[in-house]
């Protein structure tokens, strides 16, 4: 044997070692972690794909019609619970669910790839729940899907609220990390042994930055159960579903003429991680008589820094007597104080 087949065939070995030892790793923590954030949920078929959700019904007080809360990338039901669980609970039935292939929702096939096909998903879980007509909240990504259920949909929905959506089509492309995933076969060993072990090492400083220049809530990422994203088939989905989407909004956003529904977009002049100027501004354009909020000194979560502001939006949808401008400055006047404006 030559020192070059030698040296060849040493450094394939160390190779194969290494990720041999990599995948073991990340197949050991991902079970640790669906260990340490268990199912809050309940998973009912819909049409041979079962999705995870968590209803928490109405108390006999109640003055909300139902609630439905889609998450956003790289999330599950566990967000938008923690952040409008307690606050909301008794007033509506209120509906969490792990969007197809997020959290402990199976994919569902191709059917899921795109917006469509989850709002459609969606709909049928809400058959499954009981829930005729609800309201529909969705952040960030699940701007995408709110809107896409308002179109595929509309005698399942009240009301649109959107926090910080992603709903148009935007310059530049996406993250390299999700696009290495996609690539075939390399894409699968990527997340099977490098995205779990680089994500925990970067996840609070990700976290930093979804919520700049706003202070992260303390235990966000253990309360949210962020980790779960990590887990390979967990970041293969998410990471599909973020690759998928700019083609799909290309594609659906003259629709949103079409839109009936009372609809109240929330977003942040601060936002970096969905640009408001893009989406939030295109909502308010494209949705006849929608109403954009845009709140000074605001990132992209909208949910838990001016949670109120949120729920003022959910009332006036439904009806009631909100005064979203005050809202809006009790808002703005909080986050000031907080002292995580940009200069």
């Amino acid at each position: 044997m030559t020192f070059l087949a030698a040296f060849l065939e040493g450094t394939l070995t160390v190779a194969f070692v290494l990720l041999a030892i990599a995948t073991s790793y990340t197949a050991w923590e991902a079970r640790r972690i669906t260990a340490r954030y268990p199912n809050p949920g309940e998973q009912i078929d819909v049409g041979g794909t079962k999705l995870n959700s968590l209803l928490m019904p109405a108390s006999e007080g109640a003055d909300l019609p139902p609630l439905l809360f889609i998450h956003g990338a790289s999330g599950n039901l566990r967000d938008l619970l923690c952040a409008f669980g307690s606050q909301l609970k008794g007033r509506a039935d209120l509906l969490f669910i792990d969007r197809p292939g997020h959290g402990y929702s199976e994919r569902g096939g191709k059917r899921s790839l795109t917006p469509d096909g989850q709002a459609d998903l969606i709909a049928g879980l809400m058959e499954k729940r009981c829930i005729e007509k609800a309201i529909v909240i969705g952040h960030s990504f699940g701007g995408a899907i709110t809107a896409s259920l308002a179109l595929r949909h509309p005698e399942k929905v009240a009301g649109l609220v959107f926090l910080a959506p992603a709903t148009h089509p935007w310059p530049g492309g996406i993250d390299w990390y999700y696009s290495l995933a996609n690539v075939p076969v390399i894409g699968w060993l990527f997340c099977h042994t490098l995205t779990l072990p680089a994500g925990l090492l970067q996840m609070r400083a990700g976290i930093e930055h979804v919520f700049h220049p706003n202070p992260v809530p303390k235990g966000y990422m253990d309360k949210a159960a962020i980790p779960l994203v990590l887990r390979p088939r967990n970041f293969l989905n998410n990471a599909r579903d973020v690759a998928n989407l700019l083609d799909y909004v290309e594609r659906i956003h003259p629709l949103y003429s079409t839109i009936a529904a009372p609809t109240v977009i929330i977003t942040g002049d601060s936002d970096d991680i969905v640009y408001e100027e893009i989406h939030s501004r295109g909502l308010k354009r494209d949705i006849p008589g929608a109403e954009l909020v845009t709140v000074r000194g605001l990132g992209h979560k909208p949910d838990y820094i001016v949670t109120d502001l949120a729920i003022a939006a959910i009332e006036k949808v439904a009806g009631k007597a909100s005064d979203l401008e005050l809202a809006l400055q009790v808002a703005e006047a909080a986050i000031s104080r907080s002292g995580h404006r940009r200069s």
